[in-house]
């Protein structure tokens, strides 16, 4: 019999206000396909853990990428004001894409926030691009390219 693995990352989760209006940033320009869609469950996990009124109405998304089944998920609140999320930020995903300019251009038709671009530098010396976008619900979201050596 084989041992079970110490700790897998299973995925990243977001809070938004709205799962529609969130995928046309996580699908629509990151490229996440959605895989599952729940609906409203009362007796969710997602109350306690996330600290959310009982008289909200939650919902459940997962994302998938080619060949990363269900690496990132959206839960939605709904009827209740959603805080806004202190600064500084407190996390962030980071994806490494293939074309950030297509990424930021898509991230401003939709209106939101893009930070400048900085200069990354890799643990071995690869210089590449780095891009904070953040979402609709003020998430971070990173992009970043390394070119491959010539």
């Amino acid at each position: 019999m084989s041992e079970k693995q110490q700790t897998r990352f299973q995925r990243g989760n977001f809070v938004v206000a709205d799962i529609d209006r969130a995928l046309t940033f996580y699908r629509d320009v990151l490229g996440f396909e959605e895989t599952f869609r729940k609906g409203h469950n009362p007796d969710s996990y997602s109350f306690p853990v996330f600290e959310i009124p009982k008289e909200a109405e939650i919902g459940f998304s997962i994302l998938s990428l080619p060949g990363q089944p269900r690496v990132m998920a959206l839960s939605e609140v709904k009827n209740v004001p959603l805080e806004p999320v202190p600064h500084p930020r407190r996390g962030a995903i980071v994806l490494d894409v293939a074309d950030p300019d297509a990424v930021m251009a898509g991230a401003r038709k939709l209106g939101l926030q893009v930070y400048e671009e900085g200069r990354l530098e890799t643990h071995d010396g690869r210089i590449g691009r780095e891009i904070g976008i953040v979402d609709f619900d003020d998430n971070l979201v990173v992009i970043y390219l390394i070119p491959d050596a010539q």
